[in-house]
């Protein structure tokens, strides 16, 4: 089995987790197309912190360097080509926005999922949280509990075998 998924979710509703949890029954490669983000944000002053000014920042950034050179989808095609090289089952990919979700999903032959967390608001003060429901999603997991998102972690990987 050779999967990979697009990940989805408001900030704190669980995908970390849901990754984690997956791990258990299958091998996991993760993955953020914000990261190499980060790392150009780190250099010029971000602290790491996720505020809604960071955030909105992080967003800001993704988009100007998509602009200029489409950093974080290739970065993103290189971490491809490495799961594609691995002995990892299931390649889970973070990305906020629905027009990168759709461009992954069509080159990549990927899934995408969501994981909504009961009593979480939509971060609404940056594009790409702003985003995050505005995709037709191939699976919604819903994180009541611990107990059951690691259920839930167990059913994908059982319907992905």
């Amino acid at each position: 089995m050779k999967e990979i998924i697009i990940i989805n979710g408001t900030g704190g509703s669980g995908k970390d987790t849901f990754v984690e949890y997956v791990s258990k029954y299958a091998k996991v490669y993760n993955f953020s197309s914000v990261d190499k983000v980060k790392e150009v944000a780190k250099l010029i002053g971000w602290s790491g912190t996720k505020t809604d000014k960071d955030r909105k920042f992080l967003s800001d950034l993704k988009k100007l360097t998509t602009e200029y050179n489409d950093m974080s989808f290739n970065s993103i095609k290189n971490a491809v080509e490495k799961f594609e090289k691995s002995n990892d089952e299931i390649m889970f990919i973070h990305i906020r926005e629905p027009e990168e979700i759709s461009r992954a999903v069509n080159k990549f032959n990927a899934k995408t999922l969501l994981v909504k967390r009961e009593g979480l608001d939509l971060i609404t003060t940056n594009y790409s949280d702003a985003s995050v429901e505005n995709y037709n999603y191939d699976f919604v997991i819903k994180n009541t509990t611990l107990n059951e998102l690691d259920n839930s972690a167990e059913r994908l990987v059982d319907k992905l075998r």
